[in-house]
């Protein structure tokens, strides 16, 4: 197994001193510890990825943004290097094209595109645009592109805080942010010249209309309209000369601002966003900015941001240690976003205006990532948004029938239930449990495939003779397991409402897993509508929805997480199922099947994608903890923070669920089952970790000594049986004392 694992992972050393030294310029005592370009750069090294990346493909790890942001705003201002691509920025990009407003790091949003330029810099922009190997294809890209080349030797960023040199138009860039607002601060060479770009024809969206139009000498407000409609308001602290358009409304069309010659000091463009109109857009700015600077902006989100991130404070680990930690953390909190503005309003699921007095609107939460852990983990650090997300969730279901659900899966159910049975609980429970039960019921709805879930059982595939990655059907094994685990979470807030006939349905249904267990092949294998099993058979081979979600039979066949003692006889007992995991992290991968998602391995196990995140810790249930432990820390040590600058993820951060892995793993609490509210524990990296509650107590977890091997567990001084904490020590405070060997 060890030389599998050398041959899988490249370990890489790189030393972090001089940059956290650099970014505590700019940050607070935690904040300095937050690297934002974490994530934006190629991960390219087939040792790690499995295979070799074909020509022109870049590798879907990471995928984040290092722009400004406030935790779950609205507003995320960041620079532009790629349209089209997860984030918008690209590490090994040289050219920035804009400042967008919105982010997620998943090949959406990026709107209202800002771009200061001067008059005398735009020829010499487009001469570096066109020599650059920068890829624009699809983008309606031609040589009026206003772009810059930039270096990252004069690029700085923290949370909260942007700034770039842009080499042809030389303007240094500031950039911070409010919850729903923007300040951009310019620094031209020149007095004269001064313009900016509202690149309004372009986003990671299709563009089908925008507008913009000026309503004072230095007021601007308009929209741009992909499937949503987003609203600005614009103050400039310069008069405006003239504003131009070209191809206005149409996608790649763009406005040209000019601004008066002769103004000292810096531009500076404060903006308000809004998804229900410019007015609010307007109120939202007045609201959140006003009168303020650019200092007072960056120093109260430096402010907030220490706030957040102080909530979980350290001893010992290494300085590359810390710097993950606080990065993961920081981007667990930057999603689901804020989309109700400061009076309340909002754009709901109908597309219809919505006004809440109780609660802020937030976006989806990306559900079949971030059931997992990050949901949790956003309930534990920022529960009144956790709250609100629910609230959110419901307010969707009331209007369309069902709990959204986002890509695969009804997880939802997990979300919600998780946070319930954790206190989290000033909503609607009944009207919520009321709608969650249509979606596990009622079809069409939430669920598809639900009317064959519930008569066989499972849920089939059709039969294919030669399927292929990208073969479209059912993914019936993944649904089947994921509807299983939805049943159960259910379950569990049926149980506690006293609804013993559901409670009972539910979990009968919570076994339904079962049946898609071949004994023969000792996997989780498709079937036929038949009930056969399917063939021809390759448990290796990846599927994007035939049989598996974004997995092969490998990775989804030890999910079980609600009924582990279950998943264990099916593979014969503790010895078998022991066997099989074995297998599991040590079967090489074959580098001839290539998915993009489906990417680096330790075996067959794939740590880029979520499917099989919980396998690492299955050994704890055949009491083989430091068979865990090993992959673990093999995990954090060798897949976060890669590549030669230390900047590369080993898979998509996919809204905060990678990062939430590390945190949550990092600090020896893992949510195996995120709807119980229990936490299985494993070596933290860290010498202390002192966890300041929503409820204002302090959980420590003290682990001295460098041994990995856990030994013994005390709770409040008492020796703990198993592995397993309870919530209640992030309810009421309390010690967990962790003796390794």
């Amino acid at each position: 197994m060890k030389s599998i694992l050398k041959s899988s992972l490249l370990l890489i050393t790189f030393t972090f001193s001089t940059v956290i030294s650099l970014r505590a310029q700019q940050a607070g005592s935690y904040g300095k510890y937050v690297n934002t370009l974490i994530g934006s750069y190629p991960l390219t090294d087939p040792k790690i990825l499995g295979y070799e990346l074909p020509k022109d493909w870049r590798s879907w790890a990471g995928l984040t943004f290092p722009g400004s942001s406030m935790p779950n705003a609205m507003v995320q201002l960041s620079p532009m290097t790629e349209y089209g691509s997860g984030a918008g920025y690209e590490y090994e990009d040289d050219i920035i094209y804009g400042f967008t407003h919105t982010n997620k790091g998943h090949w959406n949003l990026c709107n209202i595109p800002l771009m200061p330029v001067s008059e005398a810099g735009i020829s010499e922009a487009k001469a570096a645009i066109a020599a650059s190997n920068n890829s624009i294809e699809g983008q309606g890209r031609n040589p009026r592109d206003f772009g810059s080349k930039f270096s990252h030797a004069r690029e700085q960023s923290s949370p909260g805080f942007y700034q770039v040199y842009l080499d042809n138009y030389k303007v240094k860039v500031s950039l911070t942010s409010t919850l729903r607002c923007g300040f951009h601060r310019y620094e031209f060479a020149s007095p004269s010249g001064r313009q900016i770009i509202f690149d309004l024809g372009r986003a990671n969206n299709r563009i089908a209309e925008w507008e913009i139009s000026q309503s004072g000498k230095n007021e601007l407000q308009g929209s741009q309209k992909t499937g949503e409609h987003i609203y600005f308001y614009a103050l400039l602290n310069t008069e405006i000369k003239s504003l131009e358009k070209t191809d206005e409304g149409k996608a790649g069309g763009y406005a040209r601002i000019k601004l008066a010659d002769g103004t000292k000091g810096p531009v500076e463009v404060k903006i308000g966003i809004s998804f229900v109109s410019a007015q609010n857009a307007k109120e939202n700015l007045e609201k959140e900015i006003g009168t303020k600077s650019f200092e007072q902006i960056h120093n109260e989100a430096t402010q907030t941001w220490e706030q957040v991130l102080s909530k979980i404070q350290l001893k010992g680990g290494t300085p590359k240690q810390k710097e993950l930690l606080y990065s993961c953390l920081y981007r667990s909190l930057l999603w689901p976003a804020l989309r109700s503005d400061v009076n309340g309003e909002y754009t709901d699921i109908r597309m219809k205006p919505a006004k809440s007095a109780d609660f802020n609107y937030y976006t989806e939460p990306s559900l079949w990532d971030t059931y997992r852990n990050k949901d949790v983990l956003l309930g534990l650090i920022s529960p009144k948004v956790a709250l609100d997300v629910i609230k959110s969730m419901k307010d969707v279901g009331d209007k369309t029938g069902f709990i959204p659900t986002f890509f695969h899966g009804d997880h939802g159910a997990s979300s919600i239930a998780g946070a319930y049975l954790r206190g989290i609980n000033d909503f609607d429970i009944k009207g919520t449990y009321a709608i969650l039960l249509r979606n596990a019921n009622v079809s069409p709805g939430a669920r598809p495939h639900l009317e064959e879930y519930i008569k066989k059982g499972y849920i089939s595939d059709p039969d294919i003779a030669h399927p292929e990655v990208e073969t479209k059907a059912s993914a019936g094994v993944s649904k089947t397991l994921e509807y299983s685990y939805d049943d159960y979470s259910l379950a569990q807030l049926a149980k506690k409402l006293g609804d013993t006939a559901n409670y009972r349905i539910l979990m009968a249904r919570s076994g339904n897993y079962k049946n898609m267990f071949d004994p023969g092949t000792r996997f989780m294998r498709g079937r036929l509508e038949n009930g056969d099993w399917i063939k021809p058979f390759d448990p290796q081979q990846p599927y994007y929805e035939y049989m598996y979600r974004e997995a092969n039979a490998w990775q989804v066949s030890f999910f079980a997480p609600h009924d582990m003692k279950g998943l264990i006889k099916l593979y014969g007992g503790p010895a078998g199922f022991e066997s099989k995991l074995d297998s599991l992290f040590t079967l090489p991968w074959n580098p001839k099947h290539i998915a993009r998602n489906v990417e680096t391995f330790i075996g067959q196990y794939c740590h880029g994608n979520q499917p099989d995140h919980e396998a690492p810790f299955a050994y704890t249930f055949i009491g083989k903890p430091e068979k865990t432990q090993k992959i673990v820390d093999n995990i954090l040590n060798n897949l976060y923070g890669i590549g030669d600058k230390g900047l590369a993820l080993a898979g998509m951060d996919d809204a905060g669920e990678m990062s939430a892995w590390y945190v949550m793993s990092a600090l020896g609490l893992y949510t195996f089952s995120a709807t119980d509210p229990e936490y299985l524990v494993t070596a933290p990296l860290f010498d202390e970790v002192k966890w300041k509650t929503s409820t204002g107590k302090t959980l420590t977890i003290t682990k001295p000594g460098k041994g990995r091997g856990i030994t013994a567990i005390r709770v409040n001084g008492k020796i703990n049986t198993g592995y397993f904490v309870s919530h209640d020590l992030f309810l009421h405070g309390g010690d967990i004392a962790i003796t390794t060997k």
